[in-house]
Order: C-alpha cells, then structure tokens, then sequence
C-alpha cells in the first residue's frame, strides 16, 4: 500500500524540481506568451489598444493573425537601424569591458586569499545603488560645468568644456561603468580555480611570462571570458535608462525605439514585434553560451 501511495504522489525531488519550473512559467513564458499574441494583433483606439487575437462570434471562434507588424518592422529603416545601433554599443561595451575587467579579476585571483573578498566588494558596491542614481552621477560628472570637465580646465588640460554628455562616448562610460562587476566576476571565478604550477612549469621552460600568459591562462579562462561577454552583451542590447540619460539625439538603440512605440505612440502591436524580434536576435548569443557550457562541462565530467 505504501509502495502505491509513493508511485501516485510526487515526490520530493519532484517539488524541488518545480519551484524554478514553475518560476520560468509565471515570470518567462507566460509574459512571452502575452508579448507574442499582442505582436499578431492590430492597434486600435481602446484600453488596452490593439484589437483581440481571438474572436468569439455566433458561436464560432476566429482568429485574426496580422503579420503586417513584422511587415513593417522590415519596411521601415528606422527599427533596422535601432536593431544595428543597440548591437553595436552592446558589442563595443563587451570588448572594452573584457579589456578592463580580465585585468581587475586576474589581480584579485592571484592576491592574497584574505584580500580577495574585500576587492570584490570593492567591485560589487557600486551595483548596491539604483541604476538611475548612478547615471544621474554621470549625469554630473560629464555635463558642461561637472567634475570632469572642471577638473580637465583647473590643470590646463582644456581650454573650454569638452561635450562629452548627450553622446555616443557618455553612452559607452555610462554602460561600462554599469556592467563592468559582471564581466570581473565570471572571470574571478574561472581564473581562482587555476593552477600556477602550470606558469611556472612553461616558464622552466624558456616560455617568457607574456607567452605563458597566452597560451595557458587565457585558453583555460576560455569559459570565464564567454561568460563575462554574455552576462554584459545580452542586457546591453535593450539597455534603455542610459542611453536615455546619457545619449543624445544620434543615439538609436532598440530600448530607446520600444519606450517611444509603448508609451508615446501607444501602438502595442508593433512595439511587442520589436521585442520578439529583439528576443529572436539574442537567442543566438544564449543558444551559444549554452553549447560552449555543455561542451565544457562534458570535458569536466
């Protein structure tokens, strides 16, 4: 009886199991499910405003799938050119992330272990504070009469105010400055775990410290510099409270374009094929992480 009873009922592995199921449904797929099926439908003068997917007349159900929403987004060079735009900065900001933050971690690896905890929360604070609050520092800093510029004029550097805010350049500070912890710390991570005999033993070797470098520490960090990359790119391309605050009129990326179809022009429809479409563009670099991580863990295995 026992025996049955513990075939019919879940067990626990089963209810540990579901809770992050049952989170990927309630704050994933569902939400992408409500996107898509406002994608299909067509904008109208009402609350909410776009006319219903499905129609339930004289005991018969239709159903109207526009694609005219992703029609347009191909018709007009504005979406394209907001779709290239947000992959640019995301692709510049990763790179230059990477070559800001392999550094920074790789110190914080090879220092003392009672120091490394104090260093990552040196890089960890600043994300201990609200987003706008930061930008609206920055705001501060690069404006016409902010530190920066005084600070370049008081030393003879600069003659006049440089413009650096409502820029391109304020954009790439501004999403560095933001996502630059979460580059350091998948690279702290990988680079923690490695073996210094290893340098050592090609540097016995008649290897110099910079090939050593090159060819054992940033292969093995391989995974770490994926990781790093797909944290910051990912979250960059729909990056919309800085290039607001920080950019300016030449500043075109998707976030910006999704945040004007929403809210100003109040067409739903088109705004919600944008953002499948934007989800569409991602799911390349995540498919890809997700290969290179199998890969990786079946060479561990």
């Amino acid at each position: 009886m026992n025996k049955l009873i513990s075939r019919i009922l879940p067990s626990g592995r089963f209810w540990v199991i579901s809770v992050p199921y049952l989170w990927l449904f309630l704050f994933f797929l569902l939400p992408f499910a409500i996107v898509l099926k406002i994608s299909f439908s067509e904008a109208a003068i009402a609350i909410p405003p776009y006319k219903p997917l499905f129609d339930y007349v004289e005991q018969s159900l239709n159903v109207v799938v526009n694609l005219g929403n992703y029609i347009f987004l191909t018709q007009d060079s504005l979406y394209l050119a907001a779709y290239l735009g947000s992959l640019k900065v995301a692709l510049i900001s990763t790179v230059i992330c990477l070559l800001l933050g392999y550094p920074m971690a790789l110190a914080i690896a090879r220092s003392p272990r009672e120091k490394q905890l104090v260093y990552l929360l040196l890089v960890m604070m600043p994300t201990w504070t609200a987003i706008l609050i930061r930008v609206y520092a920055w705001m501060g800093i690069l404006s016409s009469n902010g530190l920066l510029n005084n600070l370049l004029m008081s030393i003879g550097v600069i003659s006049s105010p440089l413009q650096i805010l409502n820029t391109n350049i304020a954009v790439y500070i501004g999403v560095v400055y933001a996502y630059l912890p979460f580059m350091v710390l998948p690279l702290y991570a990988n680079l923690v775990k490695h073996d210094e005999t290893l340098l050592e033993a090609a540097m016995d070797l008649g290897a110099s410290k910079l090939s050593a470098f090159w060819k054992i520490t940033v292969p093995l960090s391989k995974t770490g510099i994926i990781a790093g990359s797909m944290l910051v790119f990912i979250p960059v391309v729909g990056e919309f409270v800085i290039p607001e605050l920080l950019g300016g009129p030449e500043t075109l990326m998707i976030g910006k374009v999704l945040w004007q179809e929403f809210f100003n022009n109040r067409d739903w429809p088109v705004a919600s094929a944008l953002a499948i479409v934007m989800l569409a563009i991602l799911l390349i670099p995540i498919i890809l992480f997700h290969y290179n991580q199998s890969r990786a863990m079946e060479k561990n295995a």
